[in-house]
């Protein structure tokens, strides 16, 4: 059998990957009659159920508006790319296949296909396996449906779902919960309920509480009716997990026109200019709603109102917040008198640096540049199994061809993270990389590897 080898490392620091991804699966909804009651069950049905039988996921009562399916996608041809990134599977290797994929007659088969979807993404016994490869000692969990949950109509709804997707997840953790911890799902769409779960999925002992930077039609953080979802958060101690998506709000209720986020204007833009791959604008539409986050609660005043909650900025990447915040400071300095607000006590930068942590991937190099700059506040996320993810590995070849010292790889790969999240090290951890993995004989070689990368390689 082909051989895929990699590259001799060692760490002497556990890493935490502070941003990966499980993929909400069918037993999630299947099991749903014995963890909720009648009324949530009935409500659950009406705003998001995966129905078995068509094998469609039912979003406020159309079909297929996600992305994800809970059962993998596969099939002659088919990549599921949310279940794509295990061990060693890297950018160069889902190129070729990508490209095989052009010509009918070299396209994936339906064994192929299936050996691509990795069972990790929604099972934990093979993640830990995968995790052991990827170099990854502690993993948060975050689901993929990320763009959905917002939009969920029916509140009683929307809690019954965050509520099964918490204890499955929480469920997940167990098999190893020195190693495993999961962000919790909040329904914003009652305060309520939201305040309810935060306090609720505390005492399963989760740190992270899962909130859109902009919530579905036009629910901004600031505004005064999730003044108690802010107190919880306090009263807790959870982290107020910021993960943006670029919603292309496929789930908004017909007719609503008055506000959209930064994420769908450029979608919109994108997609009315014609530029052929939607998938060009992930870049803009992330930081686009993480920046507008960032600027809306550092100017607003909204850390000095609720001075105990921490908060995370996820998958926005974070070499666009270096300057993000020199513009912060320097427009308060600028305007300070100008503004509506009551004066803030400190610069946005030292604001953010108290309360906040951003991620980045492993690719990223500028932070890596500027470890004087991001020293507390970078913590690395792999956004495994998604297409786009990788290994701590990779993070660390990085990391030494910017020439970053040790002490600061540890901190931005797992010391940072921990810190944020309250958890201590796991007792074990992983210090040498695997080098060699067992592949199947239709596995790109080299040579495969190579033409695919060329750009000509693309073109039919």
């Amino acid at each position: 059998m082909p051989v895929q080898r990699f590259k001799p490392m060692t760490k002497d620091f556990a890493s935490f990957d502070c941003d990966a991804h499980i993929v909400e699966p069918a037993k999630l909804w299947e099991r749903a009659e014995s963890n909720l009651t009648k009324d949530e069950l009935v409500s659950l049905k009406a705003t998001m159920w995966y129905d078995s039988e068509s094998q469609q996921l039912l979003v406020n009562g159309k079909a297929d508006v996600n992305s994800f399916s809970p059962v993998p996608r596969v099939g002659p041809g088919i990549i599921d790319i949310v279940r794509l990134a295990g061990p060693g599977v890297k950018h160069d290797i889902q190129r070729a296949l990508n490209v095989r994929n052009l010509n009918p007659e070299t396209a994936l088969t339906q064994q192929q296909s299936e050996y691509l979807a990795h069972r990790g993404a929604d099972e934990p016994k093979p993640r830990l396996a995968d995790m052991d490869f990827q170099g990854i000692d502690q993993v948060m969990i975050i689901p993929t449906s990320i763009d959905t949950y917002p939009w969920l109509q029916d509140a009683l709804g929307a809690r019954a779902m965050c509520k099964a997707y918490n204890d499955w997840a929480h469920e997940y953790t167990l098999e190893d919960p020195q190693r495993l911890f999961f962000a919790a799902l909040i329904p914003m769409q009652n305060p309520k309920y939201a305040v309810e779960e935060v306090y609720r999925v505390a005492n399963l002992g989760c740190r992270v509480a899962l909130v859109r930077p902009v919530d579905a039609m036009g629910n901004y953080p600031i505004q005064p009716k999730y003044e108690p979802v802010w107190n919880a958060l306090e009263d807790t101690g959870l982290v107020y997990g910021m993960h943006p998506f670029p919603a292309m709000g496929v789930a908004k209720p017909p007719g609503y026109s008055e506000q959209y986020s930064g994420a769908e204007l450029i979608r919109k833009t994108i997609s009315s200019s014609g530029l052929s791959h939607s998938f060009l604008s992930n870049v803009q539409n992330f930081q686009a709603e993480a920046a507008l986050w960032v600027t809306m609660v550092l100017m607003s005043g909204f850390f000095e109102k609720h001075p105990n909650i921490k908060a995370a900025v996820f998958e926005a990447s974070s070499t666009w917040l270096s300057f993000l915040l020199d513009e912060c400071d320097k427009t308060y300095r600028l305007y300070r008198n100008d503004r509506r607000l009551a004066p803030l006590k400190r610069l946005p930068s030292e604001t953010f640096r108290q309360h906040c942590v951003t991620g980045f991937e492993g690719d990223e190099s500028p932070p890596s540049r500027l470890p004087e700059f991001y020293g507390d506040i970078l913590a690395w996320a792999s956004d495994v199994y998604h297409h786009d993810g990788d290994d701590v590995w990779r993070a660390i070849e990085m990391m030494e061809e910017c020439e970053l010292s040790v002490d600061y790889q540890s901190r931005f790969l797992g010391a940072n993270a921990r810190t944020l999240y309250n958890i201590k090290p796991p007792a074990k951890i992983i210090r040498e990389r695997v080098t060699e993995l067992e592949r199947p004989e239709w596995w790109p070689t080299e040579d495969e590897v190579n033409h695919a990368l060329k750009p000509e390689s693309s073109v039919r």
